[in-house]
Formats: structure tokens, C-alpha cells, sequence
């Protein structure tokens, strides 16, 4: 039996997932799970990295020891953010997106190349957190003086397994400096903005084995989750899907990039899949439940949550994609500030953040069939949101489509699809 690793890292959590093929299906085994999150340091929110580096290679060996070989591995996390190096020493700290160190130089990013043309070249949506703000942020605070190499997370993580130093197609592609139209680094932004030119590879595709560690071949995956994540959908048909985690990332594949203006407009994006294009929106999606629950009621198991969500009565909502909510000190006091009426119990605060969720969605789907022409009469929703039958019924109330949920390991099984090179 040939096993393989998926090692599936998100923003709050991490797990080792060991697949193999058995009467012809995949079958998978969860053999190592850690914490993870945004730490406070001199009053910025950073990763800890080296804490990465020690459960990457501790989940390593939980495998090893339940399965005995593994044939290759993959890492897999969230986009745009990365590690600079000078030669094999990091430049610390590693900025996690939720800081605001970007709000400044953003202003000065569209002076030098508006964000009209950046769309227009990579197709990729509005955040104040894409990389290519970071970058400058660096570069304006010093940070890139002597710096030979910048990795974004996953691929600094297997360079730590297999010291090989790669760049990802799908992972490079969320930051906004990737061309929609010829899929490497676009030499037109890289020169408005000065950035040294020597840290912008060509960028490998998934399914390209980049080295070894300890007799296990290292293998590209799609490294952004989310583009692991369509990998491991099993649809049926051509439908929009929901990668449901502390992001919700609501999107279907497309053949090529939609970099019109309506897209524009409507904040969608152009990510890098396997063979095809994803048109994707970010959506604020579990962030908003999980602070909520650690600050109203920590520990409290979620199906009592969603309970007591069910049993409100609570009818107001807010935008869960405003900028209040993305990194705020209190997520209660947040919700506080966007609401008229004030909540009376921990169900109505709740109620109000998976009603609004579905609403989000609502008007995700009807601007993705504008912006496509096609309509859609199923959804697929994946990831931890997935098991949320409450929030299930509430999407397919407010959007009229049939969803479909799939309460799987969504990343993972994509992970080791491209691993194994198995068929979607």
C-alpha cells in the first residue's frame, strides 16, 4: 500500500492527513492535528514560524510511525503571506495579513500604478492584505535591503523539509503581481513599484516534485488551500462551490480569467486552479462565529451554539464583509457597532452572524451569474462550514439553490489528488 501526506495548514489549525487507495477509492487517516494563530508582537500581528516548522516535522513523523513509508508529502495553507529570506536566515518577523501595516502604503502603491491597471494585469480582487502591498510595505520600511529570496508560507515550510527554495503558480497568483494572461510574475507592476527584480521566479505548477526529506519525495500541491480545495470537490456539474473556513470562498472554475469591470467593481478575483481559472470571492465566513464564540462563550461546543442561533429570534444582520469585522480587538463589540438594535443573548449574536453569512452569499451568487451569464442551480459547500446545517438551510433559503454539502476534508483530499495524480 503507497501512502502520501497532505499536510493542510489553515489560520487557526493544522492536520496530517495520510491517503492511499484501497478497491479503488481514496481512503484517508488524520494522524497529527496543532493549533495555530496570529500572535501580538511589538504591536503587530505576526506568525510564529518556527512553531510551524517543529509541527510540520513532529505531524512527519506521526505518520511515519502509524503508516511506516510515505511515498511524498505537500503542504498546503493560506495565501498571500510569505517569509523573506537573506540566504537560508529569515528576516523576522513573519507578518500575518490581518496586520495593518499596509493601510499606509496603499495610497502610495496607486500612485504608482493604479488599481484599475493592476486589475486589468492580474485580475486579482481588493485587499488591503494582497502581497503585493506587503511587498511595498517591506520595501518602503527597509525590509527588502539584502533580502535574495521571498517564499510564500507553504513553500518556505517544504524548503524547510527538502532545502529547495520554490515558487507555486496558485499560491503566487492571490497576491496580485501574477499576469492573468501569460501566469508568471508581471514584469509591468514589478517595475511601477521598483521591487527587486531577483526574487520573482519562474513559478511551478502542482504535481512538480521539488526535492526530498528523509527518503519522502516533496511534491508541490496546489499550495493555496483553497486551490487544493476546488481539487478535492466532487461535482457533478459545473457549479459554484464554498470553501467554508475562516474564510468563505465562494467561486467556480472558469476556462480563463474575468478581468472586466464588472468584475472589478464587484471585487471578484482571477486565482490560479489546476487547468483552469478560479473566479473567486473572499467572503469574511467562520472568523466572524469563531471570535464571537471565544469571547461570548469559550469551549462551548458548536452544536449548542447553533442551537441557541436556531432558537433566536434575532432578525437583524450586517455586512460580513465590512472592513469592521476583519481584524477587530472585540468581534462582540464589532457586531455592537453595526447593529441598530442591541443583542440580548449570545444565540441573537449568533443568529445575526449566520444570517448574514447566508445574505453574503446570496449576493455573491447573484453577481457571480451576472458576471458569468450562466445560471446555477446548485451549490457545493466544503470545509468545516459544511457541517453547519443551520447555516446550510439559511444559504439555500436566501439564494435559491439546491446546496449540497460535503463535510470533508475538502484541501486535503485535493492535496493528495495532485500527490497521487489521481482524476478529479
Amino acid at each position: 500500500m503507497s501512502c502520501y501526506l497532505a499536510i493542510d495548514i489553515g489560520a487557526s489549525s493544522g492536520r496530517h492527513i495520510v491517503g492511499w487507495q484501497a478497491e479503488g477509492k481514496l481512503q484517508t487517516e488524520e494522524v497529527y492535528r496543532f493549533p495555530n494563530g496570529v500572535t501580538e508582537k511589538d504591536g503587530h500581528l505576526t506568525w510564529d514560524i518556527d512553531a510551524l516548522v517543529f509541527h510540520v516535522k513532529a505531524g512527519i513523523e506521526k505518520a511515519r510511525e502509524r503508516f511506516g513509508k510515505i511515498e511524498s508529502l505537500s503542504v498546503d495553507t493560506w495565501g498571500v503571506d510569505y517569509v523573506l529570506l537573506k540566504g537560508d536566515e529569515e528576516v523576522r518577523p513573519c507578518y500575518a495579513y490581518r496586520d495593518s501595516r499596509t493601510e499606509a502604503v496603499i495610497p502610495q502603491v496607486h500612485e504608482k500604478i493604479s488599481f484599475t491597471r493592476l486589475y486589468r494585469h492580474t485580475g486579482i480582487q481588493f485587499q488591503p492584505f494582497n502581497t503585493v502591498y506587503q511587498l511595498y510595505a517591506d520595501k518602503l520600511a527597509g525590509r527588502l535591503e539584502g533580502v535574495t529570496d521571498f517564499l510564500m508560507i507553504p513553500e518556505y515550510l517544504m524548503y524547510k523539509l527538502c532545502g529547495v527554495k520554490s515558487h507555486e503558480y496558485t499560491n503566487a497568483t492571490t497576491g496580485g503581481m501574477v499576469s492573468a494572461e501569460t501566469g508568471e510574475f508581471d514584469p509591468a507592476i514589478l517595475e511601477a513599484l521598483d521591487l527587486p527584480r531577483h526574487l520573482f521566479h519562474k513559478l511551478q505548477q502542482p504535481g512538480t516534485v521539488i526535492g526530498e526529506y528523509e527518503g519522502i519525495q516533496v511534491v508541490l500541491c496546489a499550495t493555496h488551500d483553497t486551490g487544493s480545495a476546488v481539487e478535492g470537490i466532487g461535482m457533478e456539474e459545473d457549479a459554484p462551490y464554498i470553501s467554508s473556513g475562516t474564510w468563505s470562498l465562494l467561486g467556480v472554475k472558469t476556462p480563463r480569467p474575468i478581468t472586466n469591470e464588472a468584475s472589478e467593481l464587484a471585487n471578484w478575483s482571477n486565482e490560479g486552479g489546476v487547468g483552469y481559472n478560479r473566479y473567486q470571492k473572499n467572503i469574511m465566513g467562520m472568523w466572524l462565529v469563531n471570535r464571537l464564540r471565544d469571547e461570548l462563550c469559550p469551549g462551548k461546543p458548536f452544536g449548542e451554539i447553533v442551537a441557541e442561533a436556531e432558537a433566536s429570534r434575532f432578525e437583524e444582520t450586517v455586512d460580513a464583509n465590512a472592513s469592521i469585522f476583519l481584524a477587530p480587538e472585540s468581534m462582540k463589540a464589532a457586531f455592537d457597532k453595526a447593529l441598530s438594535m442591541q443583542p440580548q443573548s449570545v444565540g441573537d449574536y449568533f443568529r445575526c452572524a449566520y444570517r448574514s453569512l447566508a445574505l453574503s452569499y446570496m449576493n455573491a451568487i447573484q453577481e457571480l451569474q451576472h458576471n458569468t451569464g450562466k445560471h446555477y442551480d446548485s451549490i457545493y459547500i466544503v470545509g468545516g462550514g459544511a457541517k453547519n446545517g443551520f447555516l446550510n438551510a439559511l444559504t439555500e433559503k436566501a439564494s435559491g439553490k439546491k446546496v449540497i454539502a460535503l463535510p470533508i476534508e475538502a484541501t486535503a483530499i485535493g492535496n493528495l489528488r495532485i500527490q497521487m495524480r489521481l482524476p478529479r
